[in-house]
This record gives C-alpha cells, structure tokens and sequence, in this order.
C-alpha cells in the first residue's frame, strides 16, 4: 500500500492536481521490522549455539563431509534420482493419457495402477522389490501354461539393490506424475484440441505438439517439487542397502558411533543438492509461465537483493505501463 501526497499545499483543490504534484510515499509498517529483527537474532542465536556445541563434533563432519565414500553414495543417489523421474515421467504420462481414453480398458488398467502405486507406502514398496526373489525364485519369459520359455534368470541375479530401488521409485513416481500431467492437459482449453483436429491433425500430433507445449506452464511447478522430493525420498533405499548417501552415512555411524556428525554431513549435502535443483526449476518456471501475470514475479534472489520484476514480452514488443505513450 502507498499513501499519495501533493508536493503543493495540503489544503490545494483535489481537481487541480496533476500527475507531476503527487509524490508516492510507501506506507511504514514498523511491526515487520520488529519481527524480522526477532528473527533474525533468533536464527543468530540458534546458529551460535549449534557452531560452540562440541557435541556435533565439527572435526567429524569436516573429516567426512568429502570423503571418497559420501562421493560415492551422491553418485548413487544423483543417478538414482534422475533415471528414477526419466522412468517415472515417461510412464506417468503414458498413464494419464490412458486415463483420459475413452476407452474403458485402457481407462480401468491405468487407474488401477495409481491407485496400487499410491495407496502403498513408498517403503513397502522397496522392500517388496527388494525381497522379490521371496515370492519368484526365477524370472521367466515364454509362453503362458506351456513349458516354451525365451529367457529364464534368477530374481536375485536381475534384482539388485540398485535395480529394486530404482523400479520402487520409478513406478511410485509414475503414479504421482500421472496426476500431475492429467491435470496440466485439462487445464488446456478443449478449443485448443478442436482446433487441432479441424486442421486435420492427428489425435497423438496435437497431444505432443499443442496440448503438452500449453500444459507444460501448470506441469512444471509440481514437477520440480517432486523432482526435489525424490531426491530426498532416495534416502529410503538404505534399508536394502543400494549404496546411496545414505546408506554409507549408516555404514560410517554403525562404526564410529557419530550419529549426530555423520547425519550434519548428510543434511548438508541434501541441502547443497535442493539448491541446485531449484535453480532449474525457476527458470523453467518463468520460460513456460511467459505471457501471464505470473511470469512478471520476481525471483527469490531478486526479491533479496531489492529488485522488481521485469515487464512481460509480447513477440518483440515490451508491453509496461509506459505503452501507449
């Protein structure tokens, strides 16, 4: 809010004012000061205590925090992470087309997938992979109630750690992002297809070439929180042991006894990884968010550091508050 004072006598007619008199002055909210500065020293505070405790052993987590091991296991948990989302996108898109099918069959299997994928707990879901030799000793591929087979291999030999873990946090994913990806195609107004079809392009031409371009601007934001959440949700292949970040923090701990340290160094590479990944995810944000109201927002960084956002672009023209003049 703004309050609007004259650079002329208060008292002076309100219809002889121009736009040269007035003079902007930003309304003074002292109460957000006062609870940024409590912030502030609380955040002080908490991070003073933290940095004397000796507790957290600060020698511990500077020894580990780039150890050969934590590289390691950041190697597994990136690949994990990306091929992980590259499996579950591409199969979640491929459910929500099928869920937008008229037909009954294809309708019927993809809603059972999601409902299977995300009525179960995620950590149920790497186990059962994990231990899926249990239930079939071999896996086989032939001909259905006759002896043919093609290929015949033991679970535990094709199941790894890493496979099981990555088929958890794939076909989980596939189920969240097929929600994800229906929603951003319905946002799409019906014309958009009508139109399409009215120049006589095929069904699966307009999904790729005029549905899913328009629907990437309502996909994205909740894609890259999930992309996020993967990456942190990697932390529960630990309990079949996939080697990933977190696993070798265990490993580490299960030795020397340093809870606490070993899981500062975990935390601070989790965050350093978040970070970056948000960074993508802005860009992203603003590129397909371009001629809304919401693609003149300024970033996080550029609201620190007191900036405002950019005026909106139309083809080549600039269009702000000056236009027209």
């Amino acid at each position: 809010m703004v309050q609007l004072k004259t650079s002329r006598d208060t008292a002076a007619p309100a219809h002889g004012l121009t736009a040269d008199d007035l003079v902007v002055v930003p309304v003074r909210n002292h109460g957000r000061w006062v609870a940024a500065a409590a912030s502030l020293a609380a955040l002080v505070g908490l991070v003073g205590s933290l940095a004397k405790n000796d507790n957290l052993r600060w020698d511990i987590v500077g020894e580990y925090l780039f150890a050969d091991l934590i590289f390691d296991g950041l190697f597994t948990t990136l690949w994990l992470t990306a091929a992980a989302m590259v499996l579950g996108l591409a199969l979640g898109t491929l459910i929500a087309v099928m869920r937008l099918s008229s037909s009954p069959v294809l309708y019927g299997l993809a809603t059972f997938f999601v409902w299977i994928f995300r009525g179960t707990p995620l950590l149920v879901q790497i186990i059962f992979w994990g231990y899926a030799a249990a239930l079939y000793t071999y896996v086989m591929i032939g001909v259905p109630f006759t002896d043919i087979t093609f290929f015949q291999a033991e679970t535990n030999s094709l199941l790894t750690p890493a496979v099981a873990a990555l088929l958890a946090l794939g076909l989980n994913e596939a189920a969240y992002a097929s929600e994800i990806v229906r929603a951003g195609i319905q946002s799409v107004d019906t014309g958009q297809t009508e139109a399409a079809h009215s120049l006589g392009m095929r069904p699966a031409l307009t999904m790729r070439r005029i549905v899913l371009p328009q629907a990437m601007r309502v996909i994205i934001p909740p894609m890259g929180n999930e992309t996020i959440n993967m990456l942190k949700m990697t932390a529960l292949v630990s309990v079949i042991s996939a080697h990933d970040l977190m696993s070798n923090i265990q490993d580490v701990y299960a030795q020397n006894y340093q809870v606490i340290p070993m899981l500062v160094v975990a935390s601070l590479w989790y965050l350093a990884l978040v970070t970056l990944l948000g960074i993508p995810q802005a860009w992203l944000e603003r590129r397909y968010g371009r001629g809304t109201a919401h693609a003149q927002q300024v970033s996080p960084l550029q609201r620190l550091l007191g900036g405002t956002a950019r005026p909106a672009r139309v083809g080549n023209r600039v269009m702000n508050k000056e236009a027209g003049r």
